[in-house]
Formats: C-alpha cells, structure tokens, sequence
C-alpha cells in the first residue's frame, strides 16, 4: 500500500471510528511524499471526546504501520469537524437540537435560507422554530447547515 491510495485509508479510518461507535466525515491527504500528513474527521450523535480521537488514531495507526513500510512517515491527526463545517449527515443533528441553525433548503428547485432552532428530529425530519413557528424540514431537502455559535 502507498499513500496514494485514498481508498485503502478511507475504509481503514470508517472502520475505526465505526468501532468506537462514531463515522467519518472526512479525509485529507497533504504533505510531501517524505512527510504525509493524514487529516480524519469523524463526529457521531453524541460529542467527540479526546479520548475517542485517540483511541480511533490509535487503531488506524495499528493498521497503517501493518500496511506501510518502515520507511514511510507520516503524521496522523484525528479530530472532530470544528464549528465551521457544515453537517452532512442526519446524526450529526442529534447533538444539536435546542442549538440555533443556519440551512439552506431546497424548496422545489428554490434555495431558501433559514435560521431558526432546532427543536426535535422525528426519522428523517427535523423540527425547526423560528417566530414562534415550527417548521418541518426533511432531511433531504437540507442542501447545506451550520451550527450557530452562541456566546450568551
């Protein structure tokens, strides 16, 4: 295996966050072909602890140093998305209701820009309040949210 091979790493770093009981949400190979860096992401319905970005570093590393030769160096660095990234999965919003979002919908081939409080998640649908209204948004219609950062 080389590092060039995206694949193999993805499916390496899904399976070790999915043994923690969290997913991927990204991957991101830079750095020189002397010193590679490998960037992982993963989130789930509840926070990212530390704790589990060591202990999902810990497995993919294992399994990397199986594959690579001795020669090959690379440096790891596992993290949750940070507050800027959008959500991309229905888990991820788990953790955010009661939190104020900023989403696009698409509205029958409209975007619409909403920013109201996430309330409740029902299956796919998720329960949005603003003006003292509850909206209904599925899932699929979401093209992009942000968690909003509240200071107060």
């Amino acid at each position: 295996m080389n590092f060039n091979d995206k694949n193999i790493i993805r499916q390496i770093a899904e399976s070790a966050a999915e043994n923690k009981g969290f997913f991927l949400i990204d991957l991101i190979l830079r750095g020189t072909p002397r010193k590679r860096v490998i960037e992982i992401f993963v989130d789930g319905k509840e926070n990212v602890s530390a704790k589990i970005c060591a202990a999902v570093s810990r497995d993919i590393s294992s399994k990397l140093d199986e594959l690579l030769k001795e020669s090959d160096d690379y440096k790891l660095v596992v993290s949750s998305p940070g507050t800027d990234t959008p959500l991309k999965y229905l888990d991820q919003y788990h953790k955010h209701i009661g939190r104020k979002l900023e989403i696009v919908v698409n509205d029958n081939g409209d975007k619409n820009k909403l920013t109201a409080k996430l309330v409740k998640i029902i299956d796919n649908d998720l329960f949005f309040e603003s003006n003292n209204s509850e909206q209904k948004i599925n899932f699929n219609k979401i093209i992009k949210a942000k968690v909003l950062i509240s200071f107060s």
